[in-house]
């Protein structure tokens, strides 16, 4: 690689978990965002710390945010004042009484065991003794009511250890020696867990907005519940990349370009609040895009929003005389539609679903060379304009680790080390590639997705439709309470919040036969909870409909469904 100009690569990490909070009752359904914070935010902020050389894009959902925050606030709660903790792991965790009941037993020994098996629970001889007895007890229920106490504390505690990023693993004396304990854990070794995961919680964000202020970080934002904005905007916009979809039969979403508006506006309102400043940059919600949606972000003051490389692909496509070719010179800079100011940078495919796929299994050195090697590759390939060229990799920030051993410690060490140390290679952020390169016209946006450059994720089979249809008629009787004047005040404000969640990208991405059985069970009956809240927040009896199951899964898709690998290659 020459050394006239430095490669720019920008690795953006986005951080999203959806609303789990049943928001009537306080009480959370499932406990992956307060596990996610403690493991992998946890985790990535600590690795970029550790080498002040480098530089990254971190994505926050607003609705995770709060949930950070509301679980901190709980816990703290707890220890001080005595207050019931409405999540229902933590909860045990804390509470000296552990279930004697035998089914209430088995729920809390299947949720202690819902951890990748080799990764978390097999490093730890004492957690996968306890899970294969989880296993035995599974086969043999008539067992469950000689479990004592003290197994189900040391399960528990012994699956909160595992979810415990590597970095505190290190670094925390008081982790280390509960993991040296091995068994025998008592009711102040669970509360000195819980002091620390409070300790964790409470600083997370601000983790993160210091290391904006140290210039290490972006910091930028996905609109409040991650919703498809597209299809808010229009749901034909789907057909853009999929002329053959079959749509729901309800038509446009009601009133979807004012719900998106208000996805940004709280959004920004929410992001604000916890950093004390305003974003630059969104990575839509699945790097969801269209032109319309693009020129509402722009409405809003950003500069910048991002993408999947095949929408590149399908919109210069699409454009006359538009160009697609093996060299990917055309993926590796900023570009913006004619009617837009904002600037679209496009995720590298291949780069990106190497990490989130790929290296969990290679030797951590060996995976860095070969990542450096394809970008050493780009840098050859775009040498005559390589001032212009930019290297976005792109993908979820938190569930690739459980995949990679020790949390993706060696890998995101030795990553961030190479990179910063690179000769040729520039670690940077969106916004200053902005300050130096121009965007490039792009006459069309294909609308589109990061996953497969389509909506097929979320629109377009009979379970994904049907979820559609359900969210169509909550909002109809929205609309019409509001104009009827029934819908007002306090009450119109908890119910638009509801409403927000339920417009969010999670639920139908789970919903299709494709996605593991237990997963889709779980976000199924979490969205037809959420539902049934909107309509008893607005004082209509919740549809029949909602206290049936309509969909059941059954695949095992690569790291659990959690992600979809792209089509694309290496470069």
């Amino acid at each position: 690689m020459s050394d006239k100009a430095k490669l720019k690569v920008v690795l953006c990490w986005h951080m999203h978990q959806p609303q789990y909070q049943d928001l009537m009752s306080g009480q959370y359904q499932l406990p992956w965002t307060y596990l996610h914070a403690t493991k992998d935010y946890i985790d990535m902020a600590a690795h970029l710390r550790a080498v002040p050389g480098a530089k990254a894009v971190v994505n926050f959902a607003p609705v995770l945010l709060e949930q950070i925050d509301d679980y901190a606030r709980q816990i703290r709660a707890f220890l001080h004042e005595g207050v019931p903790i409405r999540d229902a792991l933590l909860s045990a965790l804390a509470n000296p009484v552990l279930p004697q009941e035998p089914t209430a037993r088995m729920t809390l020994a299947e949720a202690c065991v819902r951890a990748n098996e080799s990764r978390l629970i097999a490093p730890y001889p004492q957690f996968q003794l306890l899970a294969d007895m989880v296993r035995w007890y599974r086969r043999h229920p008539e067992g469950l009511m000689y479990v004592s106490e003290a197994f189900l504390a040391d399960l528990i505690v012994w699956y909160h250890l595992a979810w415990m990023g590597e970095t505190t693993r290190r670094q925390d004396e008081r982790v280390a020696k509960l993991i040296e304990k091995q068994s025998g854990y008592t009711l102040d070794d669970r509360r000195h867990l819980l002091q620390i995961i409070c300790e964790q919680l409470s600083s997370v964000i601000g983790d993160y907005r210091q290391l904006a202020e140290q210039g290490q970080v972006e910091l930028s934002m996905t609109p409040y519940a991650h919703p498809i904005m597209p299809l808010l905007l229009d749901i034909n916009s789907a057909a853009e990349a999929m002329p053959n979809v079959e749509l729901p039969t309800s038509g446009q979403y009601p009133g979807g370009e004012e719900r998106v508006r208000w996805h940004i506006v709280e959004g920004l309102r929410t992001f604000e609040h916890y950093f004390g400043i305003r974003p630059k940059g969104c990575w839509p919600s699945e790097g969801s895009v269209s032109a319309p949606t693009l020129n509402v972000l722009g409405d809003h003051g950003f500069t910048w929003a991002a993408s999947g490389e095949t929408v590149l692909a399908n919109s210069l496509r699409s454009s006359e005389g538009g160009e697609v070719d093996g060299t990917k010179r055309w993926l590796h800079r900023p570009y913006a539609v004619e009617s837009s100011d904002v600037a679209c940078f496009f995720r590298d495919d291949g780069l990106s679903d190497s990490i989130g796929f790929k290296y969990a299994d290679w030797h951590a050195d060996d995976a860095v060379a070969d990542f450096v090697h394809h970008l050493e590759n780009i840098g050859e390939a775009c040498a005559d304009t390589r001032h212009d060229c930019v290297v976005s990799v792109i993908l979820d920030g938190e569930n690739a680790w459980e995949y990679y051993p020790n949390n993706g410690y060696y890998f995101l060490s030795a990553l961030y080390t190479a990179l910063a140390d690179h000769p040729h290679i520039e670690l940077t952020t969106f916004s200053e590639v902005l300050e130096s390169v121009e965007a490039r016209p792009l006459a069309q946006m294909t609308a589109g997705s990061w996953v497969f450059g389509t909506f097929s994720t979320w629109i377009g089979d009979a379970d994904k439709n049907r979820g559609w249809e359900m969210l169509f008629d909550a909002k109809k009787t929205f609309d019409r309470l509001v104009a009827e004047g029934r819908l007002a005040g306090e009450r119109l404000e908890r119910a638009t919040r509801q409403l927000a969640v339920c417009e969010g990208s999670d639920w139908c991405w789970w919903f299709g036969d494709y996605n593991p059985a237990n997963s889709v069970s779980a976000f199924e009956r979490l969205y037809r909870l959420h539902l049934a809240n909107l309509y008893q927040l607005m004082g209509e009896p919740p549809p029949e409909y909602l206290a049936h199951t309509f969909t059941h899964g059954g695949g095992s898709p690569a790291t659990g469904g959690v992600m979809r690998q792209g089509q694309a290659q290496h470069a």
